[in-house]
C-alpha cells in the first residue's frame, strides 16, 4: 500500500466527525472575549510582563535547556515552589510544564499497583488519561455524589482490595461550572484511610481567601493532593502540584513525566509567582468577576438556562449543529463563544460554554445574551 491510500482510514475518520457535527479545526482569536480561561485578566499584566523582561535583563534564560534533575533547574523555579507551598498552605510545591500532564504524572506515580482510583465520571480527560495509564484500577463514580465513591471504595474493600483508594475530583468543573461538594470527599478520603486529589484549574486564584483555592482548608493534610494550573486564572502557563514533602519527593524520584522531560521555561516560573502576588494583592479582581457572575447568571436564568453560579457558564443546547450554528451566530457578532461538541461532554449535551473573564465588562455580557435570545429565537 503506497500514497494516499496510507490515508484512507483518517480521511474516512474525519468524514465521520464531520457527519456527526464533531469535526474540528483550529481558529484564531476574534471578537470579545467569551472563550478564554484568562478569568482575572492576567495574561497581559503589565506587572508581569515587567517581571518577566527583567529576569531576562538579570540573565534569567528564555529555555531550561534540560530536565530538573539535569541542567534545568533554575533558582526561579525553586523560588516558585517555594512561594507556591506558602501560598497555598502546603508542605511542598512541584512545578510542571502544564496541567495536562501534571494530572497525568501524578496519577500514573502515586497510586500503587493494588490501589484503587476512583474518578468522577465528569472529571477532565487528564485525570481519565492518567488513570488508565497508571498501575492502579480505576473505576468511575457518579458526578459529585460522594455517597457514589464512598460505595465504590466499600465494593472494592469487599472484593478484596488491600492496597489506597485515591479520589479524585476537580474543586470546580471545566464544561459545568458546577463545585465538588469537597468537604465530604475529604470525609469519605479520612473514613478509608485513603488519598484526596483535587484537581484545582479553573479555581485558583478565583476561590477562597487571597485566591488560594476552593481547597484551601485541606491543603497541607498527608492525605490531600492538589493540582493547581497557571495558565487559567494567573494568565501565565505550566502547574504547580501541592503535596507534603514526601510525595513530592517520589514524584522528582519515580514521575517519568518530570524526570524525563525538559523542565518548563523559567520566565514562566517567574510569571506565575508574580500572578500569585498579583492575585493577593488586588482582591478587586475577584470581586468584579463575582459582579459578571452574577449578571451573566441571571441573565441566562431569564432565558430558561439554569446558571451554574461560577464564572464557567454552560449553556446545554443538545444538538451538535444546533449549538455550533449559534456559536457561529454570535461569532459573527463579535462575541467569541464556541460550541464544545461529545466526547468533551456527554451526548446530547452540546452547548455554548461562555467563560467569563476581565477581558469583558457588564455591557458586553448583557449584548451577548440579547444577541443569544434573538440567534435562539430564530
Amino acid at each position: 500500500m503506497t500514497g494516499r491510500a496510507l490515508l484512507d482510514r483518517y480521511e474516512a475518520s474525519l468524514r465521520g466527525l464531520a457527519r456527526k457535527s464533531r469535526l474540528r479545526a483550529l481558529s484564531g482569536r476574534a471578537g470579545l472575549d467569551f472563550a478564554s480561561n484568562d478569568y482575572l485578566g492576567l495574561a497581559r499584566s503589565k506587572r508581569m510582563a515587567d517581571a518577566v523582561a527583567t529576569a531576562l535583563a538579570n540573565g534569567t534564560s528564555v529555555g531550561a535547556t534540560g530536565s530538573r534533575l539535569l541542567r534545568g533547574n533554575d533558582p526561579e523555579h525553586e523560588a516558585l515552589e517555594e512561594k507556591a507551598a506558602s501560598f497555598f498552605g502546603a508542605e511542598r510545591a512541584l512545578f510542571f510544564g502544564g496541567g495536562y500532564v501534571a494530572n497525568f504524572a501524578v496519577l500514573t506515580t502515586l497510586p500503587q499497583k493494588g490501589d484503587l482510583i476512583v474518578l468522577d465520571e465528569l472529571i477532565h480527560a487528564s485525570a481519565h488519561e492518567g488513570a488508565r495509564a497508571g498501575r492502579a484500577e480505576v473505576v468511575e463514580a457518579k458526578h459529585n455524589d460522594a455517597s457514589a465513591v464512598d460505595d465504590a471504595i466499600r465494593s472494592w474493600r469487599t472484593g478484596g482490595g488491600s492496597g489506597r483508594a485515591w479520589i479524585v475530583t476537580e474543586s470546580l468543573y471545566s464544561m459545568d461550572g458546577d463545585f465538588a461538594p469537597l468537604d465530604d470527599l475529604a470525609a469519605v478520603a479520612d473514613r478509608h484511610e485513603a488519598f484526596l486529589f483535587v484537581d484545582e484549574a479553573h479555581a485558583t486564584g478565583v476561590y477562597g481567601p487571597e485566591g488560594r483555592g476552593l481547597a484551601h482548608h485541606l491543603e497541607g493534610r498527608d492525605n490531600v493532593v492538589v493540582l493547581h494550573t497557571c495558565g487559567k486564572a494567573l494568565g501565565a502557563s505550566g502547574a504547580l502540584v501541592t503535596a507534603s514533602a514526601v510525595l513530592c519527593d517520589y514524584l522528582v524520584n519515580r514521575c517519568r513525566p518530570f524526570i524525563y522531560a525538559t523542565a518548563p521555561s523559567p520566565l514562566m516560573a517567574v510569571a506565575s509567582a508574580t500572578a500569585l502576588d498579583i492575585v493577593a494583592d488586588e482582591p478587586e479582581r475577584r470581586e468584579r468577576l463575582a459582579r459578571l457572575v452574577k449578571l451573566a447568571g441571571d441573565k441566562a436564568e431569564t432565558l430558561g438556562f439554569v446558571p451554574s453560579g461560577s464564572q464557567i457558564l454552560p449553556i446545554v443546547i443538545g444538538d451538535n449543529a444546533r449549538a455550533m450554528q449559534l456559536a457561529e451566530a454570535l461569532q459573527a457578532r463579535g462575541f467569541d463563544v464556541r460550541g464544545i461538541r461529545p466526547p468533551t461532554v456527554p451526548e446530547g449535551t452540546a452547548r455554548l460554554r461562555i467563560s467569563l473573564t476581565l477581558n469583558i465588562g457588564e455591557d458586553d455580557v448583557s449584548s451577548l445574551f440579547a444577541a443569544l435570545q434573538e440567534e435562539c429565537s430564530q
